[in-house]
């Protein structure tokens, strides 16, 4: 049987990570973070980053357990059960339906803003026209454009945070340091954890890299390291970049909440920086969108043809393609809720399937290490039972502090999936089909 070569080192590894992360996000989702953490989003960020990182240490601890493909999914179906497993990879597949309708939005309102006399859906239409013409046609992106376009991302960040440093520097009566944008009195942690919620949309993709392990050199020890690592050099940029944009911009008010960047490119650095971020941003969009919408259409596509969703619609390639057509248009097709949603609960609701996922994934520490664990000391107590445990209470609590109606439209998405799956196992009498993550990837 052909395998793939180990060839990724963890720097490799590390980078795809957060190329997959597109860290120019903090940007795109300022203004509503913002709004919904009253002026706060260091904070937010760095709650996030703090129950973001107990989660990855679960993640590492599966990976090292069930170095294989499928992340989430296979950890909870080989550490608790089949069924629940099932629902693991329903969550995940939240995540990779409605993730290109909330990338797409989110480009489309800087465009609307930086061309106010074209309506925003034309823009949301247009992105989901391109991007899919491609995907079908099946044109990938070479590894050097990738390459550059990263490239792209980090120069207009610090080029943002250079002229945030500068403006703030052109106004004596604020300091380039404090601690205000972290901790003030009139903070309110009801705030910072709705926002923490929110934020915790720049973190998704941290465990996208469990997908490489057949190519990793030492998977067991360099995937772990390299989940951490990506999730800490993540949050360390979404925290760095937003507390320089916050202390120059403290307000929180806007001319558009979901385009709030556009306006604080402007009054740092001019109408010459604001079209190069424009770019930038819009780049990383749509990059970002691409990689979404090929990844979220391979996974359904995987699903069908191992019969977990219906074969004869999802489990077919196009003739003269090669490529999951069908899947494809599905996304298409779901991204047109991006003409009815707004920002906030587009991201919010993604992060709902994520916060199940990241949830039931701490839980498969809990029950592979400590319950069905031979060694119960100390050191185990503190890893395999504490660790997980306050990753599992950290993203119920993110989970409830979601938008309402996000946390409606997940618990429908949940709902979805518990009778689906009654009906695919014959009222849960049987196990639900096993999916081959290793060909999908």
């Amino acid at each position: 049987m052909a395998r793939l070569q180990r060839t990724l080192s963890l720097g490799s590894v590390v980078l795809f990570g957060i190329a997959y992360m597109t860290p120019i996000i903090v940007l795109g989702t300022f203004g509503i973070l913002a709004q919904s953490t009253a002026g706060m989003v260091p904070a937010a960020y760095l709650a996030a980053l703090v129950a973001m990182f107990f989660t990855a240490m679960s993640y590492g601890r599966m990976a090292a357990a069930f170095p294989v493909a499928g992340s989430a999914y296979s950890y909870v179906r080989k550490a608790i059960s089949p069924k629940l497993g099932f629902i693991a990879g329903w969550a995940v597949l939240l995540d990779y339906l409605f993730l290109p309708m909330a990338i797409w939005l989110i480009g489309a309102a800087y465009l609307a803003s930086a061309f106010p006399s074209i309506p925003q859906w034309i823009w949301v239409l247009a992105f989901i026209g391109i991007t899919s013409a491609i995907n079908i046609v099946g044109l990938k992106l070479a590894n050097g454009i990738n390459a550059l376009l990263m490239l792209v991302q980090f120069l207009v960040l610090i080029a943002f945070v250079a002229l945030c440093v500068h403006y703030i520097g052109g106004d004596a009566s604020t300091p380039l340091w404090s601690i205000k944008p972290f901790f003030n009195g009139d903070m309110q942690m009801p705030l910072i954890m709705s926002g923490a919620a929110i934020a915790c949309y720049s973190f998704l993709g941290f465990d996208a890299v469990s997908t490489l392990t057949e190519e990793t050199r030492d998977p067991r020890r360099t995937i772990p390291r390299a989940i951490m690592l990506i999730t800490l050099i993540g949050g360390l940029i979404f925290v760095g970049v937003s507390y320089f944009v916050q202390i120059a911009h403290p307000s929180f008010q806007f001319d558009s909440v979901d385009s709030a960047a556009y306006e604080i490119a402007r009054n740092i650095g001019g109408d010459l920086f604001v079209s190069i971020f424009l770019v930038g941003l819009i780049v990383g969009q749509f990059a970002s969108g691409l990689s979404a919408q090929a990844s979220g259409s391979r996974l359904l596509f995987a699903m069908g043809r191992d019969g977990v969703l219906p074969k004869s619609f999802f489990g077919t390639l196009h003739a003269r393609f090669g490529t999951p057509v069908n899947s494809i248009l599905l996304c298409a097709v779901v991204a047109l809720l991006a003409l009815k949603l707004d920002v906030t609960t587009s991201t919010s609701f993604i992060n709902f399937g994520a916060f199940l996922a990241f949830s039931l994934v701490n839980l498969s520490v809990i029950f592979h290490y400590w319950i069905a664990g031979e060694k119960k000391g100390p050191r185990e107590l503190v890893l395999f039972l504490i660790f997980p445990f306050i990753g599992l209470v950290a993203d119920l609590w993110l989970m409830v502090s979601l938008d309402h109606l996000a946390v409606y439209l997940g618990l429908s998405w949940l709902a979805i999936g518990v009778v689906y799956l009654a009906v695919l196992t014959g009222g849960f009498r049987r196990q639900p089909p096993e999916m081959d993550f290793q060909e999908a990837t």
